[in-house]
């Protein structure tokens, strides 16, 4: 049976550091890869993005992270249901386009029920056996009522809310809401029908007219992996300077084993030498063409011993030398 991934947000980044967490020590406690962030098309099975989460909410280290994380979301961050949600003319017709791509981000969905006096949102999270985490499960209700008021730039609260298991703590909770956190058979939030067609001052119909169908690109070319070589060259960017050009280093980088590395990286028609090679290639160019390194320099940012076995090299890459590039240049 194939096992779902869902993809992972593009603003975690953001969201960590406006957490002050480092992503290193969340991923390396998740024991995940260490350029995963850095991905520009990543997808998770549940299993991994709740030990992502969980190792964000253990590295802050603070019993109401999911107030944190809620406080830290900025309107300006690219997170596609956010952008669709604050486009939107209210709250209704937010909740609507976010259940259209959440399900896409992450193991839940969305289900959205426009009733005659309310708006009622509830959250399904798929892939069971696996339970997830409480905070995360929170959070998500929060986030509904931070939506409401970030597009309202209203104290809008919700009628009711509940969830199966309820948070620590839960004074500061219902603070947040403004209202009681009950336990339920359900993970849900209420707003009145007067909330939820409240007028969004975020609105802009235009904008999201010109933005949906590539919107709609990025969600339908999710699924296309990103290629091991790709990933390859990324990782040996950041480790070229520091020497830890071995194949060993670079699958310790992307939690992988040497061999699965070379297999898959084979299956792509190349080699993990050939990939150094044209990285080594590529920066040696960027150096010699956009600043005004000396060689020697250049050549320690590029792992050599010294100067002579990058000329030697950069003569064999390119037919050249440094130093007729750099002229031309």
């Amino acid at each position: 049976m194939q096992t779902l991934t869902y993809a992972l947000d593009t603003t975690w980044r953001t969201l960590l550091a406006d957490l002050g967490v480092l992503p290193a020590n969340v991923l390396r406690r998740a024991d995940l890869p260490d350029d995963l962030l850095h991905q520009p098309s990543v997808r998770l099975e549940p299993a991994a993005y709740y030990r992502l989460w969980d190792s964000a909410e253990q590295e802050k280290g603070d019993p109401l992270f999911p107030i944190r994380v809620c406080e830290a979301v900025r309107a300006e961050s690219f997170s596609p249901p956010l952008f669709a949600a604050l486009c939107s003319p209210n709250l209704l017709v937010a909740a609507l386009r976010v259940a259209k791509y959440k399900k896409l981000i992450g193991p839940m969905q969305m289900d959205v029920r426009h009733e005659r006096d309310a708006l009622t949102i509830e959250f399904v999270w798929l892939d069971g056996p696996l339970r997830p985490p409480v905070s995360l499960v929170t959070m998500e209700l929060l986030f509904c009522v931070t939506l409401a008021r970030t597009g309202t730039r209203a104290s809008i609260s919700p009628v009711e809310v509940t969830t199966t298991e309820l948070p620590p703590q839960l004074g500061p909770y219902e603070e947040f809401l403004g209202s009681r956190l009950r336990r339920g058979p359900r993970h849900m939030v209420r707003f009145t029908k007067s909330d939820a067609v409240r007028p969004f001052l975020t609105s802009n119909e235009p904008l999201w007219a010109a933005f949906e169908p590539d919107l709609r690109q990025r969600l339908a070319d999710l699924d296309a992996s990103v290629s091991v070589a790709r990933r390859v060259r990324a990782a040996l960017h950041e480790a070229i300077p520091s020497g830890l050009t071995t194949m060993e280093a670079v699958a310790s980088k992307l939690a992988v084993s040497k061999r699965t590395l070379q297999r898959r990286i084979e299956a792509e028609g190349t080699s993990f030498q050939q990939i150094l090679k044209e990285t080594r290639e590529a920066l040696a160019r960027h150096y010699l063409e956009k600043t005004a390194l000396p060689a020697s320099e250049i050549s320690f940012l590029l792992g050599f011993d010294e100067p002579n076995s990058f000329y030697r090299a950069f003569r064999s890459w390119t037919g050249k030398t440094p130093d007729s590039i750099r002229q031309h240049a």
